[in-house]
């Protein structure tokens, strides 16, 4: 059991101090990776939320079916996206900065697609608000 405390106390210590950091006053790298992926969870927080929601609006197998391997494609490209738009930084320092922000843009302009059709779904004149 002490061994089991001991593997997982640095994945704690790595948590916590992700979670402390102030990235407002982010000056170096490791620490501005840092904020960006920590920006990106937040980003793919909603998303995940987002597309839950809309799954249980769905009212029909079919259309779920349909959400389901559109998501699982916009992640493959999502992520085929970021490692060539990143490419060129790959293996610097600054990589993770430039691929989680990458992620967290293409990430936020999916949620707001995934909005308008949980607000299209059953209310199409909401659309466009």
């Amino acid at each position: 059991m002490l061994r089991s405390l001991l593997l997982a106390l640095p994945l704690v210590l790595v948590a916590a101090s992700a979670a402390d950091i102030d990235c407002r006053n982010a000056m170096d790298q490791n620490t501005m990776n840092m904020c960006a992926d920590k920006d990106y969870q937040a980003a793919d927080k909603k998303l995940n939320e987002l597309y839950a929601k809309l799954m249980t609006a769905l009212d029909d197998a079919g259309y779920k079916a349909k959400l389901k391997a559109a998501e699982k494609a916009w992640i493959q490209y999502r992520d085929a996206e970021c490692t060539f738009e990143t490419a060129e930084n790959e293996g610097g320092s600054i990589h993770p900065l430039v691929y989680s922000g990458c992620l967290t843009r293409l990430t936020d302009a999916h949620a707001k697609e995934l909005q308008n059709y949980l607000t299209c779904w059953k209310n199409a004149d909401k659309c466009g608000e």
